[in-house]
């Protein structure tokens, strides 16, 4: 049995430059949660956890309907409330909604499903935060940073003068997609994608 692999299927929404570039971008379904702290705060951590635990069921669950699928890579929109500028906004104020984008065949009712029995064996609370929505960013911005998290600055100015040279506006939040995974990748080595919705 084959197994669907969105980041080989879907180069388009997977893959950027170092050189910002206008990508046009269909609306897509995701897992998410929400909410409010600093990276790596307990409530963000245990937010992944729930997130991967669900991403896990629905795969498992689509695995035994003969619809198997390479777990998507994560991404998170980050935001801030106030005047300040994102990066001189304290961490702790900061904003999250962690994801992962779905094969078309996942639906709703097979979300409802597996979170339900999650909860039923002990190993989500009544009280999760979970969700199952459509996203559509359309016209985007994006680049590819390559190094930590904490040092997107120069990535961010190339972004930020492209839109300005291409007389666009920025609509969204800013999303990162994590293509490299941070417990196996040298903080200098890691690989993601900053995108912003414009128009």
């Amino acid at each position: 049995m084959s197994k669907l692999n969105l980041t080989e299927a879907y180069p388009e929404y997977y893959k950027a430059k170092s050189n910002p570039q206008l990508v046009e971008l269909e609306p897509y379904q995701y897992i998410t949660i929400q909410g409010n702290s600093e990276p790596n705060a307990p409530v963000f951590l245990a937010a992944i956890d729930d997130l991967y635990k669900l991403v896990y069921g629905i795969k498992f669950f689509h695995k035994n309907e003969g619809m198997d699928f390479v777990v998507p890579k994560m991404e998170a929109f980050w935001w801030v409330d106030g005047e300040l500028p994102f990066e001189e906004t304290p961490q702790e104020e900061w904003y999250w909604k962690i994801m992962f984008r779905m094969p078309d065949f996942v639906g709703e009712g097979e979300f409802k499903l597996v979170v339900d029995q999650l909860v039923k064996e002990g190993k989500l609370a009544n009280d999760h935060q979970l969700e199952f929505e459509s996203i559509h960013e359309g016209k985007s911005v994006q680049a590819l940073h390559i190094g930590s998290y904490y040092d997107e600055r120069g990535t961010l100015e190339k972004i930020f003068a492209f839109m300005k040279d291409n007389d666009l506006e920025m609509n969204g939040q800013h999303h990162e997609i994590y293509i490299s995974d941070p417990r196996k990748t040298v903080e200098e080595k890691l690989k993601t994608i900053l995108r912003y919705a414009v128009k």
